[in-house]
């Protein structure tokens, strides 16, 4: 099979395209032809070794993957060739095919393409968990979304409005800008060129209630900073780069508490409340209710190129590898 091979850490451009055995599926995982693979900023981390968590070299990236069941292991009885599935893996998503367990596997819901299930769950069970979980975001709440126009942004846009919530949502260009509102943003905030603080109270009347910040750097405490009174800042990445810095002061003067969301840390303490999350989510994807928005499509052999693009924040929403 094609896969492409992280041989050394820190360069994308160095990822190859390489002839890899076929894998076999061991007691209880399934072998998956890989259809689609997205793209996360995990990623692109892994590939540098500045993530939380090396890959031991070589390794092929890639975390979310859609596909069609190739081969069973034993002891597995949920699942048959053919069927349409979709999951998530620490790596080896950007390949032909790939071996994860049966039990991680979701089955893809009707009318869904590929891409979109790929591109589905990481977003937004992270952009859920955020918003309900950590944010209690209630309707008529005024909510900011920082890095609007990312994967996570664009599906804390679309989840926000269905709660009912006020969104306004701060990106890098007046082009990602119109997404968001397309997306079901009421109002949008060119952080590139406008003051972040002011425009906040101006556009929330008086401040934010909910903050949601996938991005770090120096938006941290300008958003917090323009917070209404018992308002809640939700950590939950650091898409700039730079991890963002609130002075202990701050919370105490706002009333306001921070808080944070990290999928890795449901997943590992939480199953129950994983898998009451996945139902929701779930369903709203099998419905046509929250749906993600895919900018780009790359073949197998330009994932270096893809990663590149989401590493320099060029992606609105979700980019996708498709073998």
């Amino acid at each position: 099979m094609r896969a492409v091979l992280c041989e050394r850490y820190g360069d994308l451009d160095g990822l190859g395209l390489r002839e890899l055995p076929d894998p076999v599926p061991g007691e209880g995982q399934v072998c998956i032809e890989v259809r689609a693979a997205a793209l996360n900023f995990t990623d692109c981390l892994l590939v540098r070794d500045r993530y939380q968590v090396s890959a031991g070299l070589p390794f092929v990236p890639g975390s979310e993957i859609a596909g069609v069941v190739r081969e069973v292991g034993p002891g597995v009885a949920e699942w048959q060739p053919g069927d349409t599935v979709f999951g998530m893996a620490f790596v080896g998503g950007f390949a032909d095919r790939i071996v994860m367990p049966a039990r991680s596997l979701k089955r893809v819901p009707d009318g869904v393409d590929f891409g979109e299930a790929a591109a589905f769950f990481v977003a937004f069970s992270t952009a859920y968990g955020a918003l309900v979980h950590a944010g209690e975001v209630k309707s008529g709440d005024r909510v900011v979304v920082l890095g609007a126009a990312g994967g996570v942004g664009l599906a804390a846009v679309q989840i926000a409005r269905h709660l009912g919530a006020t969104v306004i949502a701060a990106a890098s260009s007046a082009a990602k800008l119109e997404v968001c509102l397309e997306e079901g943003a009421r109002h949008g905030i060119d952080y590139a060129r406008e003051p972040l603080k002011e425009r906040i109270k101006e556009l929330s009347g008086g401040g934010a209630d909910v903050v949601i910040d996938p991005v770090g750097g120096d938006f941290s405490e300008a958003s917090f900073r323009a917070m209404a009174v018992g308002g809640r800042f939700v950590v939950v990445g650091f898409a700039s780069g730079s991890i963002g810095s609130i002075p202990l002061n701050l919370p105490l003067l706002k009333g306001a508490q921070v808080r944070a969301f990290d999928i890795a840390k449901v997943a590992a303490y939480d199953s129950g409340g994983l898998r009451d999350m996945e139902a929701v989510l779930l369903a709203k994807l099998a419905a046509g209710e929250l749906r993600p928005r895919i900018s780009a499509r790359y073949p197998l052999q330009r994932a270096g190129e893809a990663l590149r693009a989401m590493e320099e924040r060029r992606a609105i929403g979700k980019i996708v590898v498709e073998p």
